[in-house]
């Protein structure tokens, strides 16, 4: 997670859509896969959760290619892919996720998907494809 931010990298402004459009390159087709899913945003910073795990097709083409594009709101960026292994940054996703798409409130127990799904941060760039 990074520190610092300014206007220009602030990619909260689409932290309220609904979903986004994510594109791995395909592991062995190396064609484009895109998938619709929900998301949360912090910073510079999108995160996913995948409930298929590792097993996700999503997730193994990212892992062998971490370069995606996501579209949000007309707006398509650049990215690169990571597993989150930091248990803050989980603790920072998963209660964001919930809170927006299972209606979680502080001091309520996450569901299996928040508590169990496996993480993603895509940390997306500046350079927009298009506007």
């Amino acid at each position: 997670m990074t520190s610092m931010k300014t206007k220009s990298d602030d990619f909260s402004r689409f932290a309220k859509e609904e979903y986004c459009y994510l594109t791995t390159k395909g592991r062995v087709t190396g064609r484009p896969h895109e998938i619709e899913i929900w998301f949360g945003m912090w910073e510079n910073t999108m995160y996913l959760l995948s409930g298929g795990g590792m097993e996700s097709d999503w997730v193994r083409n990212l892992l062998v290619n971490p370069e995606v594009a996501v579209r949000i709101a007309k707006q398509t960026f650049l990215g690169t892919a990571r597993i989150v292994r930091n248990i803050r940054e989980e603790s920072l996703a998963r209660p964001m996720l919930a809170a927006k798409y299972q209606g979680w409130k502080d001091g309520q127990e996450l569901s299996e998907w928040a508590r169990d799904a496996l993480v993603v941060g895509i940390e997306l760039k500046i350079k927009t494809l298009n506007s």
